[in-house]
């Protein structure tokens, strides 16, 4: 697994998936606090897994398990991330197709093909597909969600240790109400993203919170 930068390139209108597809899928774009995540994976046609769905769909015991085997027998796999910081700087929609870049970017395998969840693609030099509902519909797409999801719910139980209290290992950043709770308590930490409303209507009370 690598995690690179990419530059500017180029998307294509739609790939030939005669050849090796990556699936590309992110987590994480409508929480509070914590990174966008994406993965990209190409799976091996020889290799098929069984049981791949929407991340969202799955258990999660049943996610970790799944993402075991993608990992152990896929051709190729990355995650690329947006930080808390690009986030608030140049939006979460910016930030998310930059951690879809750099994941694709990152993926040391032959693809040929590109195939996204959603309606928006990141500009890589691939045939590249955007599919609304993808991550229920396309293997490969399914394949990403899932490993997005087990490594971003992992990283949010560690940012849990380093910011006890709001309860990240549980809920995971998004905005559930022990989640309201604990920022109204504590104020918002180095985790949390201040360009989005919650936390940005917290400081203008001037509720600052923690120190990173």
């Amino acid at each position: 697994m690598t995690t690179s930068e990419a530059g500017t390139l180029f998307a294509a209108d739609a790939p030939d998936e005669r050849g090796l597809v990556a699936g590309c899928d992110e987590v994480g774009r409508g929480t509070w606090a914590g990174p966008v995540v994406a993965a990209a994976v190409v799976l091996d046609p020889l290799r098929p897994i069984a049981g791949l769905a929407d991340s969202k769909a799955l258990s999660p015991a049943r996610r970790e398990r799944l993402d075991a085997e993608i990992r152990a027998n896929c051709l190729g796999w990355c995650i690329g991330q947006g930080s808390v910081e690009e986030i608030d700087r140049i939006n979460i929609l910016r930030a998310t197709l930059l951690a879809m870049q750099r994941a694709v970017a990152g993926l040391r395998c032959r693809v040929d093909a590109l195939v996204v969840d959603g309606n928006q693609l990141p500009d890589v030099a691939l045939p590249s597909r955007a599919i609304v509902g993808g991550d229920a519909t396309h293997p490969a797409i399914s394949a990403a969600s899932i490993v997005a999801k087990v490594y971003r719910d992992r990283l949010m139980s560690d940012l849990a240790q380093r910011h006890p209290g709001y309860g990240f290992e549980r809920h995971k950043g998004y905005g559930t109400p022990e989640h309201r709770a604990a920022l109204l308590t504590l104020g918002p930490c180095a985790a949390h993203r201040r360009s989005f409303a919650p936390i940005r209507s917290l400081l203008a009370a001037g509720i600052e919170g923690r120190t990173p």
